[in-house]
């Protein structure tokens, strides 16, 4: 085969731009795919200095965007990976169990922890709203358990961790992770949602912002990709810190099952809509594509079966 070179009449890519193409692949990689992507590119780039310096750049990037969750080496829970509890290079605050953990970004592995300094904690007067047997936390952490089998949860103080009483208001971030890998069956996904919540004492009012993802890859006998996001907002009063935990946790719930719902009700309506979009209505074998016996497709068949349509 021809090498691409001067020879070729093209010119040769600089070590940069291998670089940043190993880099593009790495962070576009698919949920949970990242390491099978990692093998084939350092094939390809035939340099493992070039894949190292891109590595190192690609899976923390990666590795937050996702949000992925790492068991911590004392089995005491799972750090979320996210730009929220970042505290300088590779660590990272795990706000349940009080502890700073150390992350080998490339092996997606947690390698250490110690105990958070008070000077990275919250005030008391916050952590209240935050955690405990009661509050938004617990809440949250019920909700997850209840509604995505291998998700995690974590609430972090964004602004106004030091305020120690009324009078001032602070931010929480909400960030709920889950993912579910199954490269032997050709399909890997995750769920990302990401909810600021602004206390706002002179108003007394919390307003909620919300950020929700779905993303899914199927891989069997082709290429399919699902990206859905979508945003919404509300409010609720600012109350005692019970009151609070579980008017927001309330408001979560309600707007992440409204998305998946409206998610369920696209995919009851591929065979009349996507599926029809992806090709003309006469191929170039003039023969007709049989859009009322979709389910003798793989895609849809399994999409159907996982839903319970027509059942």
């Amino acid at each position: 085969m021809e090498e691409w070179g001067e020879d070729s009449g093209n010119p040769e890519l600089t070590e940069k731009q291998k670089k940043e193409i190993a880099k593009w692949f790495l962070t576009n990689a698919p949920a949970g795919e990242i390491q099978y992507i990692a093998k084939d590119v350092r094939l390809l780039i035939e340099d493992d200095r070039l894949y190292n310096m891109a590595a190192a750049e690609a899976f923390p990037l990666y590795n937050k965007a996702h949000l992925i969750a790492l068991e911590m080496p004392d089995r005491s829970g799972d750090v979320i990976i996210s730009s929220f509890g970042e505290i300088g290079k590779d660590n990272f605050f795990d706000p349940r169990t009080a502890q700073v953990a150390t992350v080998d970004h490339m092996k997606q592995v947690c390698t250490k922890v110690r105990p958070a300094s008070d000077e990275e904690l919250p005030s008391a007067y916050v952590e209240e709203f935050r955690i405990g047997r009661f509050t938004l936390d617990a809440e949250l952490c019920k909700y997850v358990a209840d509604t995505y089998p291998k998700g995690t949860c974590a609430v972090y103080c964004t602004r106004g961790k030091d305020v120690d009483g009324p009078g001032v208001g602070f931010d929480f971030a909400v960030v709920i992770s889950a993912s579910r890998t199954s490269p032997q069956n050709f399909c890997n996904g995750s769920w990302r949602s990401i909810w600021t919540l602004e206390f706002k004492d002179d108003l007394q009012v919390v307003e909620v912002k919300g950020k929700m993802q779905v993303v899914a890859h199927y891989f069997e006998e082709g290429n399919v990709q699902l990206d859905a996001k979508n945003e919404c907002r509300d409010s609720t009063l600012f109350q005692s810190p019970e009151d609070c935990a579980v008017s927001i946790s309330n408001i979560i719930r309600h707007h992440e099952a409204e998305n998946m719902a409206s998610l369920e009700e696209s995919y009851l309506h591929l065979p009349d809509t996507t599926f029809k979009d992806l090709r003309r209505k006469l191929p170039v074998t003039r023969t007709l594509f049989p859009w009322q016996n979709t389910l003798q497709f793989s895609l849809t068949r399994d999409i159907s079966r996982e839903l319970g349509i027509g059942k």
